[in-house]
């Protein structure tokens, strides 16, 4: 009985350091879409976690995650630093993220017949971001952003392709806070819906493909004044 009661108490423990960590990294990476953490800014764990109102425990695991992401970057013996994205970083984010994101597109449109629950996800998604336009809250629209990207990957339903795009995130949504936007994406997102609600596998793609050309041109417009 003694046992028992110590594994539970463990559980409850495991459960509530865990749930610290969530709350911990998903507000420091909202602190960072919102740029209240600049590019290149240090984080001192020990203010971060004064500033969130917890022990320094969970914000180092949540930091250390952040890492992991690519949105936060160590330094050497001196803790970890938002990340600065050179051109470099933008370019070959985006030759990964093309070609995945077209071909999550396209699975998708192949699937969403048969997954109406998830597509009705993606559509609010939609809804998420013209409001958060709507109201000028940049960092939610960033994260609705995010969701619509990230539902078309759970509707494509394909696990290599998930653990893949999964590797890219954090350094996505790091991107998406930084760049412009523009309304027109918005309407880009709106014609993805359609043509993958409507299962057209390659109107989707294409659709997809202007789509990711259009932000990286945003983007790089954005950061680094390209015309």
């Amino acid at each position: 009985m003694e046992d028992s009661t110590t594994a539970r108490t463990a559980r409850s423990h495991t459960g509530e350091f865990t749930s610290m960590s969530a709350r911990a990294r998903e507000a420091v990476r909202q602190r960072i879409i919102d740029r209240r953490y600049e590019q290149g800014v240090r984080l001192v764990e020990r203010e971060v976690a004064e500033e969130l109102g917890m022990s320094r425990v969970p914000v180092r695991e949540a930091l250390r995650s952040l890492v992991a992401d690519g949105m936060l970057e160590l330094l050497p013996n001196s803790g970890v630093r938002v990340r600065t994205l050179t051109r470099t970083d933008v370019q070959h984010l985006y030759e990964v993220w093309e070609p995945l994101a077209v071909q999550a597109s396209r699975l998708a449109a192949r699937a969403a017949a048969d997954a109406p629950e998830l597509l009705a996800s993606l559509q609010r998604a939609l809804g998420d971001a013209e409001q958060a336009a709507a109201a000028g809250q940049g960092a939610l629209e960033v994260t609705a952003h995010t969701a619509f990207h990230h539902r078309i990957v759970a509707l494509a339903s394909n696990p290599l392709l998930t653990r893949t795009m999964e590797q890219l995130n954090g350094q996505l949504q790091l991107l998406f806070g930084l760049r412009e936007e523009p309304a027109h994406m918005r309407a880009q997102h709106a014609e993805m819906f359609q043509r993958i609600a409507a299962g057209d596998q390659e109107a989707a793609a294409a659709a997809t493909l202007l789509h990711v050309r259009d932000s990286r041109s945003v983007a790089l417009r954005s950061l680094f004044g390209d015309r």
